[in-house]
């Protein structure tokens, strides 16, 4: 099955006089399902729809949209599988350089807020043609929420956008439906009765039961009544217990209906089996390609939805917490499919999803009645209903590696170490260590500040100490010699430079030097987010502290690569701030020594110990 048409005349070769959907993407064309463009065309493609792609047109240019004339049914519209501010910026809202979604990974061939630029762009030329958006952008921003790079509330991004309807989550479902009824003849704003959408409207209907949420006025007003209404939000993700929430702005009521259904295995199959050319449009290969679908090409999504619920990820907002997955017939079919590429080097990069470990719901009862809402299945401890099995993944792992032409299976999606602990067999983790490592696994502790890891609903230190030692043990039991990159996170909610210096001692005795470090970063629907722009933790309504000075974040983010000389006046300032001048000099455990080094690094002539060592070797604890 070739690509989708880009153009008129590839849609006339085709036998087409219009398209009934015209998709309009903030990414290049990517014909492969880790991009959500590509799952939901050849979805309706599927279903007998037929569909133009127009990426990235040109936001300064209205006729840019107007490629294939008016569709049939609708536009769709999506800024790309990144939200375009993040996408653009980094966490201190410098331009980032390259685009890896871009043809030759050229950053701004896409506008901010992407998909309220471009729909408004279509509003232009089209004043009466439904518009439908989706993706991470639109279903973050679905109601209103803080915006960090202008540092204030907006409204939500259907009504900023001038859209007709908004699908949230994966889409697959919505957007058929949406389809269906468009094409039976209904006018787009009747449409207001499909699971996972979000739609305007001037009066509410009162037959329904629907929860009122506070206005974005009065969240404008009060940030604690944006804690409380997040609070509503986050409580009603869940498919089978939500309830439908209206937002008022204005004069319009902004309604959410609950979230659809998951899928089951063969819905997935169905989704995953489609006939994707699995590379970029070949029009990109003048530009060198698209960079994004290196990470991906060669590796499999075996799961979707997380029950991790990390505070400072969006997941719980996106895909929900209930875990769904692909059959391993489905997987090993793609494997095959995988291996005849001729670039194919016999390395499968991942099997694996939000989080690779999850091969099904975390208890029973969620595919019929849902996640509880009152408690997560992990933090602050595994629940003891979670159902901790790992022999789903180990069975699929070892088929993978079976198969012919494959030398080996990779798993590089996160792994929760507490799930696994939970875990009475250690099977997987023994396999884990033996097949399925590349020198070195990757794994998120984020902190090791209980403080800190209780607001980032992370577990307590002490759990990922105890995955650390029995990874380490594993490796001398097989006689390898792999390391720990742990992922840190600096000045989250909760983090005062108290804290930042217990990362960092913790740190010199693990013997670490992380090359990277991530800042939190607040982006749209995350408790954390909601945490840095009120104040308060919206679980509990506890008041945080949130280190939000630009110069008190460059010393905690420093405390974490303290080894390096040109962090050293940051360093000396935060011990200072911090009263710990205590690992201020020549003692082994202080963290840099009372005389800044010299420009090449050196101390009298003994190397500050800045040599590349990024990941964890098997640590001497006490």
């Amino acid at each position: 099955m070739p690509f989708l048409p880009i153009t008129k005349q590839e849609m006339h070769s085709r036998g087409w006089t219009q398209c009934d959907f015209v998709y309009i993407i903030g990414d290049a064309y990517v014909d492969h399902p880790s991009f959500g463009h590509a799952i939901i065309s050849r979805c309706l493609e599927a279903h007998g729809y037929s569909v133009g792609i127009l990426s990235q047109p040109d936001w300064k240019n209205p006729g840019s949209i107007d490629v294939f004339g008016r569709p049939r049914l609708a536009f769709l519209v999506t800024g790309g599988n990144m939200d375009s501010m993040v996408n653009h910026y980094s966490v201190t809202r410098h331009h980032r350089k390259t685009d890896a979604f871009t043809p030759g990974g050229v950053m701004g061939k896409r506008p901010d807020y992407a998909t309220t630029v471009y729909c408004n762009l279509i509003r232009q030329t089209y004043k009466d043609v439904p518009i439908l958006i989706g993706g991470i952008e639109a279903s973050l921003r679905r109601l209103s929420h803080y915006d960090y790079w202008s540092d204030s509330m907006k409204r939500s991004i259907l009504l900023d956008s001038q859209a007709d309807l908004l699908m949230y989550g994966m889409g697959e479902k919505s957007v058929v439906e949406i389809a269906d009824a468009l094409n039976a003849g209904m006018d787009v704003k009747d449409i207001t009765y499909i699971d996972g959408t979000v739609f305007k409207t001037r009066a509410l209907d009162e037959s329904l039961p629907t929860v009122i949420l506070p206005s974005f006025e009065e969240l404008k007003e009060s940030k604690r009544k944006y804690a409380e209404s997040f609070k509503i939000q986050y409580s009603n993700c869940d498919p089978f217990t939500a309830k439908r929430l209206a937002e008022p702005c204005g004069n319009l009521y902004v309604v959410q209906n609950p979230p659809q259904k998951p899928l089951t295995t063969a819905e997935m199959d169905a989704v995953y089996d489609l006939p994707y050319m699995r590379t970029f449009h070949p029009s990109y290969r003048k530009a060198g390609g698209v960079p994004a679908i290196e990470e991906v090409k060669f590796s499999l999504v075996s799961n979707r939805g997380c029950f991790g619920a990390c505070s400072f990820c969006a997941l719980t907002f996106h895909q929900g917490r209930i875990v769904q997955v692909r059959s391993h017939e489905s997987i090993l079919k793609e494997a095959e499919i995988m291996t005849r590429d001729p670039d194919f080097k016999g390395y499968i990069h991942d099997v694996g999803g939000p989080t690779a470990n999850f091969r099904h719901p975390a208890c029973e009862k969620q595919m019929t009645k849902g996640a509880c809402g009152g408690r997560q299945c992990l933090y602050p401890i595994p629940c003891k209903n979670m159902n901790a099995d790992h022999s789903d993944y180990v069975s699929l792992l070892r088929k993978l590696r079976k198969l012919p032409g494959v030398k080996k299976v990779f798993i590089r999606s996160g792994i929760r170490f507490d799930y696994l602990l939970a875990d009475k067999k250690d099977t997987f983790l023994k396999e884990l260590v033996k097949y399925h490592i590349s020198g070195q696994l990757k794994v998120a502790p984020e902190h090791v500040s209980d403080a800190v890891l209780s607001r980032m609903g992370k577990p307590r230190n002490e759990v990922y100490n105890r995955f650390v030692d029995k990874y380490f043990a594993l490796n001398r039991q097989y006689g390898m010699d792999q390391y720990l990159v742990p992922y840190l996170m600096s000045s989250h909610p909760g983090s005062t430079l108290k804290e930042a210096v217990e990362l960092a001692e913790y740190i010199r005795d693990m013997g670490y030097n992380p090359e990277q470090v991530q800042d939190f970063y607040p982006t749209p629907s995350t408790l954390s987010t909601v945490m840095y722009y009120t104040g308060l933790d919206p679980r509990t309504m506890e008041k945080v502290y949130v280190p939000t000075d630009p110069h008190e974040k460059a010393m905690q983010r420093a405390l974490i690569q303290y080894r390096d000389p040109k962090n050293y006046a940051l360093v000396r300032e935060a011990l200072i701030a911090a009263h710990r001048e205590d690992l201020i000099g020549p003692g082994p455990k202080c963290l840099i020594r009372a005389v800044p080094p010299r420009p090449n690094g050196y101390h009298k002539g003994k190397p500050n110990p800045t040599g590349k060592a990024p990941a964890m070797r098997a640590p001497k604890r006490k």
